[in-house]
């Protein structure tokens, strides 16, 4: 196993539990009336792209090429 295939597995492990750890407690309910001290919605849109990004890279490691006339219908916009 490359190394490049197991930073990028632990990395897409870390994104999804970020992802799961911020939707949990930007669901939590608030007994008081002061602000949050962090934006947990933000977190967890950072951590779902963080996580794409890594899933895009696992996917370029094992062989499928991603990017602009690469696509399964070909050509830059699908074929059109």
């Amino acid at each position: 196993m490359s190394v490049d295939l197991l930073l990028t597995l632990v990395g897409l492990c870390l994104g999804v539990a970020a992802c799961v750890y911020s939707s949990h407690r930007a669901g939590l309910p608030r007994d008081d009336m002061r602000p949050k001290r962090l934006p947990w919605q933000f977190f967890i849109v950072l951590s779902g792209f963080a996580t794409f990004l890594m899933l895009v890279h696992l996917v370029n490691i094992l062989g499928y090429e991603t990017g602009p006339g690469k696509g399964l219908l070909g050509g830059r916009f699908g074929g059109f």
